[in-house]
C-alpha cells in the first residue's frame, strides 16, 4: 500500500523498529502491533481504554456487547 496514506513519513526510517528493504516490484504491507493501539489511544485521548502489556493479554468475563466497564 501507500505508506503516506497511513501517515508513514519515511518508509526507510520507521519511528519504531528497524527499516527493511523494499525491492522493485514489491508492495509494502502494514499490520497493527502493540504500538499501533498505544499511538491511537494517545492521539484519541479517550476517557478510558483497555489494552495489553507486552507478553500479556487482557482476559475478562465481561461480554464485549454488555457495555460494562
Amino acid at each position: 500500500g501507500d505508506p503516506d496514506a497511513l501517515g508513514i513519513r519515511d518508509i526507510h526510517a520507521p519511528e519504531y523498529g528497524e527499516a527493511v528493504s523494499i525491492k522493485e516490484g514489491e508492495v509494502p504491507v502494514f499490520w497493527a502491533c502493540g504500538v499501533t493501539p498505544q499511538e491511537a489511544i494517545r492521539n484519541a485521548k479517550p476517557r478510558i481504554a483497555v489494552t495489553h502489556a507486552p507478553g500479556y493479554m487482557f482476559v475478562s468475563d465481561i461480554e464485549s456487547d454488555s457495555g460494562k466497564v
